[in-house]
């Protein structure tokens, strides 16, 4: 008798935990009983070295394990054993690899006691992946239930046990070390990471919140410090939701500053707002480190849509240079896209945000842009081109039903016409070039004779969404329409005592309504709070410096 999806979905469950070494388990407490599971909470678990190592960020983990005064398979061992808590807690991984990092963290020890030097930059340094990296002899099912024991969906074919992606061989060329990959929501189309194999990944601040999404294992399990960073992906925010929601610096790059070659995808030829690969980190530094890393291995000679750029220390030298010798930056702050409001706490932050800037001195001036609206109009048409064909045949492999967040999909019944499409292509260029006018405009108004350096604004209209009722994502989704750069900044958590909803207030319309009345201070008290700092196209290098001279002044 055939396994039903329901079966195989829990012996997929069953096999990640199996994966833990038994001495690692734990019993995972009622979510009211341990709302917060982070610092002294899972501290119980670990011992003291296992502490200092898994909250030691990647650049200054690099600096012991290059030089061989840490062991990468200490280093490695410890963010196994935190990573294997993250999970029971949060339930995050997807795919667990603990035998095959220690092995390959041992050859790496080995490697430095002969040769006396790393074996790259990377050298040590335990690497996370969302579950759309292909990695040899470990599974992709990107948590569709249908592609357990397959590639991609197909069988037999022998392929999930040789290939890799691209960015995952020039990992592993730099010394990193690979050990896990984290759980995503079927389709990968939602803020809320939720499939069957899994189930719902919590927010470690706060487990009645989402830890976010697509990239939501990977917010999760760097939150809880189970990995120093790692690398998800983002197409209307995959990778600054988890980054903003669990407290951490995240950077969606422009298309073709990274390498996306060779990752699993749904809607795979989509072309009009194409996915991009980030990392996501405890700091700047460490976002940085991973990035000019890879760009050191001249992806662009392996990846026909990664632009020939490698870092560029002139943009980073330009932001810290114009700074020490007391000049100003000016930004453009938008407080709201019109849509929908942002709830109290993110209000707070972008005036924490403002407020620091303008204190040293920096200017900053309202962002009056063209409407959101029109862009985001657009970035509907082109996410749903195919009338939900790939996202319906993926799920009929197995028979199992969407889950709640991406159930739309079973209701689209529209496939675009090659004419639509080309419209939509048309449409899309033309409000990039509105929105380019007018950020060139900005340097008539600006103090410094320069257009704005970058925009601050919210990443989403609440700190985290509550589980079922992430209702918008404009302030993400817009940055991927017009693919620019954008970093997310950890600003503050909520205060309840200062955060209190709004009294009277009257919703712009049913979206704005139903994020108001998912506000509720005692529910969100302590999640973190963050804001993103978007800059134009293709620049990475000046918004980290930017990102990372910002978060100093707010003490982050």
């Amino acid at each position: 008798m055939a396994e039903s999806w329901q079966q195989r979905a829990e012996a997929k469950h069953n096999a990640i935990l199996a994966a833990i070494p038994e001495q690692w388990r734990i019993t995972n407490p009622p979510i009211e009983e341990q709302v917060d599971v982070t610092g002294s909470y899972v501290h119980q678990y670990l011992s003291e070295r296992e502490i200092e190592i898994t909250e030691t960020t990647a650049n200054e983990i690099v600096k012991m394990t290059t030089t061989g005064k840490w062991k990468a398979e200490e280093v490695t061992r410890a963010f196994c054993h935190r990573a294997a808590l993250a999970h029971q807690l949060l339930s995050c991984l997807l795919e667990v690899f603990f035998d095959a990092a220690v092995a390959d963290a041992k050859f790496q020890d080995e490697y430095f006691a002969e040769h006396k030097k790393p074996l790259g930059p990377l050298h040590g340094l335990p690497i996370s992946l969302k579950d759309q990296f292909h990695v040899k002899d470990v599974e992709t099912t990107m948590g569709y239930v249908g592609w357990i024991g397959t590639f991609e969906g197909k069988s037999g074919t022998g392929k999930e046990k040789v290939f890799e992606s691209e960015m995952v061989r020039e990992l592993r060329n730099l010394g990193a070390v690979l050990y896990c990959k984290t759980a995503v929501p079927h389709t990968l189309m939602t803020g809320e990471t939720n499939n069957h194999i899994t189930g719902y990944t919590l927010n470690p601040k706060n487990r009645r919140l989402t830890a976010g999404g697509s990239s939501g294992g990977e917010g999760a399990l760097i939150g809880l410090k189970g990995s120093p960073v790692g690398f998800g992906t983002d197409i209307g925010g995959s990778i600054r939701i988890p980054a903003a929601f669990n407290g951490l610096y995240g950077i969606r790059p422009s298309v073709g500053r990274l390498p996306y070659e060779g990752m699993a995808n749904s809607m795979d030829g989509q072309n009009s707002i194409l996915s991009v690969v980030g990392p996501l980190a405890t700091s700047v530094a460490s976002l940085r480190l991973v990035i000019k890393a890879l760009l050191s291995q001249q992806p662009w000679l392996y990846d026909p849509l990664v632009h020939e750029i490698p870092w560029r220390t002139s943009q980073e030298d330009e932001i810290s240079g114009l700074i020490s010798k007391g000049g100003r930056l000016c930004f453009g702050v938008l407080g709201s896209d019109g849509q929908v409001n942002p709830l109290p706490p993110v209000r707070r932050a972008v005036d924490e945000v403002v407020q620091a800037l303008e204190a040293q001195g920096h200017e900053v001036i309202p962002w009056d842009p063209p409407p959101h609206k029109t862009l985001l109009d657009e970035s509907v048409k082109a996410l749903a081109y195919d009338g939900g064909v790939d996202v319906r045949a993926a799920l009929g492999l197995s028979g199992e039903p969407p889950v709640e967040q991406v159930a739309f999909y079973a209701n689209l019944d529209k496939e675009f016409t090659a004419s639509e499409i080309a419209a939509t292509n048309v449409k899309i260029r033309q409000l990039k070039k509105e929105y380019m006018d007018y950020w060139n405009n900005t340097a008539k108004v600006s103090k410094t004779g320069r257009p704005v350096d970058a925009v601050i604004m919210p990443l989403a209209p609440f700190p985290a969404a509550r589980p079922g009722r992430y209702g918008y994502y404009g302030y993400s989704t817009v940055v991927n329409v017009l693919d620019y750069t954008s970093v997310v900044l950890p600003v503050t958590n909520v205060n309840r005592k200062i955060d209190d909803a709004d009294e009277g207030y009257s919703p712009l319309n049913e979206v704005d309504k139903g994020v108001f009345e998912s506000y509720d201070p005692e529910i969100f008290e302590g999640a973190h709070v963050s804001v993103q700092l978007v800059g134009r196209r293709l620049q990475e290098e000046k918004l980290l410096a930017i990102a990372e001279y910002v978060g100093g002044l707010i003490g982050k």
